[in-house]
């Protein structure tokens, strides 16, 4: 794997710290400027948001640049949307510096892909991919509990300072380790947004929204469910998250090496025991040690389907992949805008802290049942090119006997 690969890594790491790190800082926020814990959530709902709409917006405003010039400029509002919340004087400041942050999360990951992808051999792709989103699931492991930690200790604007010189580490590294690849002669906005006619882009991106709504249908409450069904004290709740990551580690690189094998055979895998497992997590979350192994596994099953997912979008999307790449990525973040939402009415309606776990099952089975209509459509279009192929060859051979 090109070194290049590290910088595209870096860059995810802080991604991924700036998204989850505002979660454990909520209090020390909302105590700072004085506004309820609610209001505060807003820091979360906004960067969701401009994930989803800035990936499209900014890799349309980037097809005029080469991907390495777009892949820096990212950063470089990264940093800015960092520094900006890391000195806000004022909440509604912040809330400009979450949002300038976030605009760089989707474009950054769906060209970041497109750029992986194009730096290895055809075979290692989804490997590449994987690769690139170690950086955002290593986060989860290291960044957002050191984050945390030192938000906690010695304030939480430290904390958003540390993440955006991260953002001028990983900058660094893609202006000396990212080769300058030229901008795609003759693939314009329109050939971009014909991707979207293309039914199995469609149908991958569906599989995120589901496969990855039913990740965080569980995991958004995680924490209440720990610690009022399974009984863990509050500060274990840090430790089980920790867990989560390492599973997401794992999964994302077990999945990235298995799809550029099996595509679709992978992603069948990783949706059905996802299924199983969040399903079982309603039996499981009532032990301590039955919960802390599930954790894991829904984070190594969940995140065993973003190579390939995003893989099939490249794929599918082919000769102009960039738009779709970004725009999956903001698909990721509607599944777990959807899910959030859905567990928290059925634990409003009375049905229990581990209620949210069912909605996963069913929206992670959903996804299952995409993959297999997805593979399905994809034979009956292959069959009569495969038809016309045999014909031409037939007929190739009696001509050259003749």
């Amino acid at each position: 794997m090109p070194l290049a690969l590290l910088a595209l890594a870096i860059g995810a790491f802080g991604i991924g710290t700036t998204e989850f790190v505002i979660m454990g800082l909520l209090p020390e926020v909302a105590s700072d400027f004085g506004v309820s814990i609610p209001t505060a959530g807003f820091l979360v709902t906004v960067y969701a948001l401009g994930v989803m709409f800035g990936a499209p917006l900014m890799t349309v405003l980037g097809t005029k640049v080469s991907r390495k010039r777009m892949l820096m400029l990212l950063m470089g509002l990264f940093i800015v949307g960092n520094l900006l919340s890391a000195v806000a004087p004022a909440f509604s400041v912040m809330l400009v510096g979450r949002v300038v942050a976030s605009l760089a999360h989707g474009a950054f990951f769906g060209i970041g892909a497109v750029v992986a992808a194009d730096l290895v051999a055809p075979d290692k792709k989804a490997g590449a991919i994987a690769m690139m989103f170690t950086g955002l699931t290593v986060a989860n492991v290291v960044g957002v509990p050191l984050g945390t930690f030192v938000g906690q200790s010695v304030g939480w604007r430290v904390t958003f300072t540390l993440v955006a010189a991260l953002g001028v580490v990983g900058l660094a590294g893609i202006a000396k380790l990212v080769p300058d690849m030229p901008k795609q002669e003759g693939v314009h906005l329109r050939h971009e947004l014909a991707a979207f006619k293309n039914v199995q882009v469609l149908l991958a991106m569906a599989m995120t929204v589901l496969g990855f709504g039913g990740v965080f249908a569980a995991i958004t409450y995680i924490a209440p469910m720990m610690t009022n069904v399974a009984g863990f004290a509050d500060g274990s709740v840090t430790w089980l998250l920790v867990l989560f990551g390492l599973g997401m580690v794992a999964g994302n690189l077990v999945g990235g090496r298995f799809a550029d094998r099996a595509l679709m055979p992978m992603l069948y895998v990783s949706l059905g025991a996802l299924a199983v497992v969040l399903a079982l997590f309603t039996l499981t979350a009532h032990n301590k040690i039955a919960a802390a192994v599930t954790i894991a596994l829904i984070g190594a099953f969940g995140f065993a389907t973003v190579p390939p997912l995003q893989k099939r979008v490249l794929d599918q999307a082919h000769g102009a992949p960039t738009l779709a790449s970004a725009v999956n990525i903001g698909a990721f973040n509607l599944g777990n805008a959807l899910s959030a939402w859905l567990g928290g009415l059925v634990i409003a309606s009375g049905l229990g802290y581990t209620a949210p776990n069912w909605v996963g099952a069913v929206l992670a089975a959903a996804a299952l049942l995409l993959a297999v209509l997805s593979a399905a459509l994809e034979r009956r279009d292959e069959g009569p090119s495969l038809v016309v192929a045999g014909v031409e060859s037939v007929e190739h051979k009696a001509a050259l006997h003749h």
